[in-house]
């Protein structure tokens, strides 16, 4: 075969995204927290982009210890306006050339295009929108001098000080608390301990059992029996009829099995309950009061509000600076006396990356406030009457609606909440799968699932209703639903079952 070389052309058609366009898909999915700070290291990164407010109470500052010599030459920067978008969220014609252009690629030219750029803001989407750093007070903070809540196990070493354990037993203790999970239950066996620290199997044991009588009562518990049994021992409870239910039926306990536990040990069924109430009194996890988890808050995205029954719609922009480009570089790359070529392309790429970056955050607050809008529109009766209204909606549907496509609608809700007269909800949540009704109508799973909440918390506890009951009493609602379907949706819930939520006492 013989080999050689020409050339050859071929015509073919490929996608290509801009590093603007990637830009602006990934501000698309953020959430507040990362956008923020997203934002914030733009603002450090590149210096021809910066926050206005900030910038406005520096030069205000400035203004009054320079007097009104100071005060004139910086006159341009504090005129420079703040656009308010209110309503429909019609852009002007100065802000129209803010949308995203997917194709152009092209440098920055020393054209009068930026001037608009040099004070423009990109809007503010909602009005209560405060200065990141107002009523700053200087000074130590009170969260600076709060102590830290102790831990579970700096509790069980703190009182394992004070005990007389010799020096060669502390090596078994420290692996013992070591070992300890945040319910305080110990998460390795006495040979595993017995391997680790070289010692016999009964060496191990007694250390444990000195662990044991530390508090939390139940501490160092190898499962809930040994759990529930150190803690009957602590109160002298020792050979009670708690202490043999404890031992020898926990399994019936958890069936809620109480006549048989009554017949097997001969004795009345009311005797059994009151050995019931003493073993509810403890604590199956010991480590519960130990354990250190902050709440996390939820800081809504959008804001729906009723205004003479009608839902206005809001983003919320407090706390995020107002971002413009920066007045100064433009002034250094109109001044040809000012910076050589090397600079001037720097000056370019930078005030370049700064209006695409300001094109992407315009961009993402039109695209979140439109598929916010539809999604309102279309659960209309949910922001009325609540859950139980909720009709079933896909992505498909909002991305007709609003012109977009489904993986644009499914970014925007992914990690935005909303504010609503019915609560804060993830946007994400509105769009529910049905189910068919005798009318023919689609009913969400939502609403179903609150219905069928609903119905557990009103029956009557000793007879709790099944779920073939919650099927039947569905169905005479209208609702078709299969009985594996309302156990799936009860799981959810993580409500139990009917045996298990039935009160025997």
């Amino acid at each position: 075969m013989a080999l050689e070389i020409k050339l050859s052309q071929k015509l073919t058609h490929s996608l290509v995204m801009t590093q603007q366009l990637q830009q602006a898909i990934k501000l698309l999915q953020l959430g507040r927290l990362e956008y923020l700070e997203v934002i914030e290291k733009e603002l450090l990164e590149n210096p021809a982009l910066e926050d206005a407010r900030e910038n406005n109470e520096k030069e205000e500052t400035l203004a009054g210890n320079e007097g009104e010599q100071m005060n004139g030459a910086l006159g341009d920067l504090d005129d420079a306006p703040y656009k308010s978008y209110e309503g429909e969220r019609q852009l002007s014609e100065r802000d129209a050339v803010l949308e995203v252009d997917r194709t152009s690629a092209e440098p920055i030219s020393d054209s009068g295009e930026w001037l608009d750029y040099a004070d423009s803001t990109w809007g503010d989407f909602s009005n209560s929108a405060s200065s990141r750093h107002a009523d700053e007070s200087p000074g130590y903070s009170v969260e600076a001098t709060a102590s830290k809540p102790e831990g579970l196990t700096s509790h069980v070493l703190w009182q394992l000080r004070t005990t007389e354990l010799v020096a060669a037993d502390w090596g078994v203790a420290l692996q013992i608390v070591g070992n300890l999970d945040r319910d305080g239950y110990l998460q390795c066996s006495s040979e595993e301990l017995a391997i680790i620290c070289g010692r016999s199997v009964e060496d191990v044991e007694r250390v444990l059992r000195e662990v044991q009588l530390l508090d939390p009562p139940g501490v160092a518990a190898r499962d809930l029996r040994e759990c529930l049994l150190i803690q009957l021992s602590q109160q002298g409870a020792e050979g009670s009829l708690a202490w043999k239910i404890v031992l020898e039926h926990l399994d019936k306990v958890e069936t809620r099995q109480f006549d048989k536990i009554a017949r097997q040990e001969g004795i009345k069924i009311e005797d059994v309950v009151a050995a019931l109430n003493v073993i509810q009194k403890l604590e199956p996890r010991p480590g519960r009061p130990f354990v250190d988890e902050a709440p996390i808050y939820i800081t809504p995205d959008i804001y729906v509000k009723k205004v003479d029954n009608e839902y206005v719609i809001s983003l919320n922009d407090t706390g995020m600076p107002k971002l413009r480009v920066s007045p100064r570089y433009w002034d250094l790359l109109n001044n040809p006396e000012s910076c050589n070529s090397t600079n001037r392309e720097y000056l370019n790429d930078r005030l370049k990356s700064a209006m695409w970056f300001i094109k992407s955050i315009h961009q993402r607050q039109q695209t979140i406030y439109r598929i916010t809008e539809s999604i309102m529109k279309f659960q209309r009766r949910f922001l009325d009457d609540g859950v139980g209204f909720l009709r079933p909606l896909v992505l498909r549907e909002v991305a007709e609606d609003v012109g977009m496509h489904e993986s644009t609608v499914s970014r925007v809700t992914t990690n935005k909440y909303v504010h609503t007269p019915q609560g804060v909800f993830e946007l994400k949540f509105f769009f529910t799968s049905g189910l068919k009704s005798e009318q023919g109508e689609d009913v969400s799973s939502e609403s179903v699932k609150e219905r069928i909440r609903s119905l557990i918390l009103a029956e009557d506890p000793k007879r709790p209703l099944s779920d073939q009951a919650l099927v039947d009493t569905l169905k005479s609602e209208g609702v078709n639903i299969a009985r594996r379907t309302v156990a799936k949706y009860r799981e959810m819930m993580n409500i139990l079952s009917s045996s298990r939520r039935k009160k025997v006492f």
